[in-house]
């Protein structure tokens, strides 16, 4: 029985009971109420009482059990009241998400079709990355774009709406202008630098390029190359995924080169992370995916606190059985 009942009151008032032992009480009503049935009033007969047989009835007589439905009421709420209910209040989730910063590659040849005919490397690899972001809405995400200097668009935000927008906006370098080289190491620093403070269980950055480091080179010995991005990345905790995209480099007599990924590979894999080639759109797709897997924080179990309930069923019992007895003493009084 008590498993039925707390079924019932929990699918109605959304309350539990403590101690539901004590409802097995409720099969103790009906009997105080058949003996004091049995039992009747004290009374005494005299003469006209069977002429008062086939009288109407009043409004009294019709409300004669008013009284003791009330009071009978009372004790099965005072029954309740022992069982101890009790509310179970959700509390907020204690754990948050990751930090993210996409750093993407805007260099002119970020212009070429060989991953999607319809669109350029970089239409396709904004798009993949709005599908990442839209899917992480727990997480705080920003962007770092990056050709030969690096810009910050974006600080680590949960405003996945404007980042988006953002995103929509990036476009590419100038062929052969002042900025059309490849500054993969100072892109990945920057972007470290923004995750250093960063309290989250987890520091990401997701790199994307379709070439190869070229700005920290043998002749500029004091820039920053991917392999001191790396030392920096493991000082400050942050684990980088790199993504090389398209199917390479165009050369002479338009032959395809493939992209040299070992210095990415390199920086990926000194930190903790990993390198994906996406040679197509549905690549790109699927290697966002698989870093969407990679980086899952496990949420904490829903949490609530107990509010107990019980001192109202008892206030209610309380007026129940008061109000019976006053009807039972006043307009429903009967003589002996």
């Amino acid at each position: 029985m008590s498993a039925w009942f707390e079924g019932l009151l929990e699918a109605w008032f959304g309350l539990a009971l403590r101690s539901p032992g004590y409802l097995w009480l409720l099969l103790g009503i009906p009997v105080v109420l058949f003996w004091r049935r049995r039992l009747g009033r004290p009374a005494v007969s005299f003469a006209p009482h069977e002429f008062a047989r086939d009288l109407p009835p009043t409004w009294r007589t019709r409300f004669a059990a008013v009284p003791i439905a009330l009071e009978s009421l009372g004790l099965a709420i005072v029954v309740l009241a022992l069982a101890r209910p009790i509310e179970r209040v959700p509390l907020p989730a204690a754990d948050s998400g990751i930090d993210v910063v996409l750093c993407l590659d805007v260099s002119s040849s970020m212009t070429a079709t060989d991953m999607d005919p319809a669109r350029t490397r970089l239409d396709v690899s904004t798009a993949a990355a709005r599908r990442f972001v839209a899917a992480r809405p727990h997480d705080r995400i920003g962007l770092v774009r990056f050709a030969r200097f690096p810009d910050v668009l974006c600080p680590p935000t949960l405003d996945h709406r404007a980042l988006a927008t953002i995103l929509d906006g990036v476009a590419p370098v100038a062929h052969d202008g002042p900025e059309d080289l490849t500054g993969i190491g100072t892109a990945v620093a920057r972007a470290a630098g923004i995750l250093r403070n960063s309290d989250a269980k987890s520091k990401v950055v997701v790199l994307l390029t379709d070439g190869e480091e070229n700005v920290a080179t043998a002749d500029t010995p004091d820039a920053i190359g991917p392999v001191k991005a790396a030392r920096l990345c493991t000082e400050f905790g942050v684990r980088v995924y790199a993504i090389a995209a398209g199917i390479g480099t165009r050369g002479a007599g338009d032959a395809w080169r493939p992209i040299d990924t070992r210095q990415i590979g390199e920086l990926a894999s000194a930190t903790g992370g990993r390198l994906f080639e996406a040679r197509d759109a549905t690549a790109m797709d699927a290697v966002y995916a698989s870093i969407d897997v990679l980086e899952k924080v496990g949420f904490e179990e829903p949490r609530y606190a107990i509010d107990e309930r019980f001192l109202g069923f008892l206030v209610a019992a309380l007026a129940l059985l008061v109000l019976g007895r006053g009807l039972d003493a006043t307009v429903q009084e009967s003589l002996p």
